[in-house]
């Protein structure tokens, strides 16, 4: 929720232009061949291995299918995408190292990912200094596209390369704060983050509009992440008599949460953010969800009449995983990037330029289409314009939409 070899390329240049012909051959033609194509990579960064590979083999399948299609329909004429993807196991010291690799091959011109928030602070100023674009499908910390100091009011973009078709914390948590206290009817709650910038992030936002609301916080607590004992946290969610429980993290912990909130004797619902929406964060617990809440971005991909060639083509390519919670942001990631390239490319007599990078990320500013989960275009910080949201809840061991809407301050 994504390989492929590569061609290697030589460069010619003319008049001012950088002009890439494969070397070798394409379809039994020589390089010379006039119909000889332009190979553009999209890499991909997700965690493709460990426990939140259901989410990131659903991104890497998606941009796959994104160029695919792309390459079908000759979207970009003179052009074929492929993907190379990079493995980061939800670990900002190896996004960072997936970054450098990505800046260093000269064919890569933009990149979908990551998951984690955590792992693209890791690696945005990579991208910068390398001009390389990257679109994130998942990314909902604030900070990434408008500075440390957001809360305050000082929004300040602090990457020109960074953008992303996920949705903000900003509105994500307020949201779920919304949902829980007008809709749910949660007056009090015990708030638990996992302490990545993700969760961490996410929490805070949620417990400062419940409280503006008229809500009561009446308790929080820390959890590691990887560790499976919480039981302390379990126990003082009951002790508090609270009739709720909002956790910013991810599955593997909030479904072990849930399952041992419950256990404790403490019969309420555990909400968390689209980290936990997957049916892992189900799998992950021995005692039953239903009741559990999530939010995540957008409406669900099942219900849009936008979504439906995007799921059938999913379908028909076969893959092992199934797209998962950020298939459709990924896919339109991938699309964008693209979109972006076919201006690059129309604007330059029908050729990369020599600064592809740059015109690329230039762009992405400014594209704007009718995607698998909506419009798609970016407002001045690289972040989406598309504000729905979706609360999801546990209904007989599965996930079931409960509400869909545009967010409005």
């Amino acid at each position: 929720m994504r390989h492929r070899s590569l061609l290697i390329m030589t460069t010619a240049i003319t008049a001012g232009a950088l002009t890439l012909t494969a070397c070798g051959s394409r379809d039994g033609k020589d390089s010379g061949d006039k119909d000889s194509k332009t190979t553009v990579v999209i890499g991909v960064d997700a965690p493709l291995t460990g426990s939140l590979s259901a989410l990131g083999q659903g991104i890497k399948n998606s941009v796959d299918l994104a160029t695919k299609i792309a390459n079908k329909n000759n979207e970009v004429p003179g052009v074929t995408f492929k993907v190379k993807s990079f493995d980061d196991q939800a670990v900002p010291s190896s996004g960072k190292q997936n970054a450098t690799s990505m800046v260093d091959d000269d064919e890569i011109l933009g990149m979908v990912g990551p998951l984690n928030s955590g792992v693209a602070q890791s690696m945005q100023g990579v991208f910068n200094k390398g001009e390389l674009a990257q679109v994130s499908p998942a990314n909902t910390n604030p900070a990434l596209s408008q500075g440390d100091n957001w809360a305050s009011g000082k929004k300040e973009r602090p990457f020109k390369t960074y953008f992303r078709t996920a949705t903000t914390d900003i509105i994500q948590g307020r949201f779920a704060a919304q949902y829980y206290y007008n809709d749910a009817k949660k007056r009090k709650v015990f708030v638990v983050d996992d302490k990545q910038a993700y969760g961490n992030g996410l929490a805070k936002i949620f417990a400062a509009e419940f409280k503006r609301l008229g809500g009561k916080v009446v308790g929080t607590d820390h959890l590691t992440v990887k560790e499976t004992d919480f039981s302390g946290i379990a126990s003082k969610v009951k002790s508090t008599k609270a009739d709720s429980v909002y956790f910013g993290g991810q599955y593997p912990e909030g479904g072990l949460l849930s399952d041992q909130v419950k256990q404790a004797g403490a019969d309420v619902p555990v909400m968390g953010g689209d980290g936990i929406y997957d049916p892992a964060f189900i799998k992950a617990s021995g005692t039953s969800n239903d009741g559990d809440l999530a939010t995540s971005v957008g409406y669900p991909v099942e219900q849009l009449d936008s979504a439906k060639t995007f799921m059938k083509n999913y379908q028909a390519q076969g893959y092992k995983d199934p797209f998962a919670a950020y298939g459709g942001y990924s896919y339109d990631a991938a699309w964008s990037i693209i979109q972006a390239v076919k201006q690059v490319v129309q604007d330059n007599d029908g050729e990369l330029p020599d600064d592809s990078r740059a015109k690329v990320t230039e762009a992405l500013g400014k594209v704007s289409f009718d995607g698998v989960t909506g419009k798609v275009s970016f407002d001045q910080y690289g972040d989406t314009t598309n504000k729905q949201l979706t609360v999801y809840e546990v209904k007989k061991g599965a996930w079931k939409s409960v509400k869909s809407a545009t967010f409005k301050d």
